[in-house]
């Protein structure tokens, strides 16, 4: 999951969700202002899981 944070000049955050990096980085080329991106990584999914020994 993708993740980006603007930080306003009225002093409030919004952040906006997205799925795949491509959409993520499209949105954040056309966005004006202090913003960050972000990966959002959840290590309690299935692809992460270790093998048992």
């Amino acid at each position: 999951m993708w993740n980006i944070t603007v930080y306003s000049n009225e002093n409030s955050i919004i952040m906006y969700e997205f799925n795949t990096e491509k959409e993520a980085r499209e949105v954040f080329n056309h966005i004006t202002g202090c913003k960050i991106l972000s990966e959002i990584v959840y290590f309690n999914d299935p692809c992460f899981a270790l093998e048992p020994f």
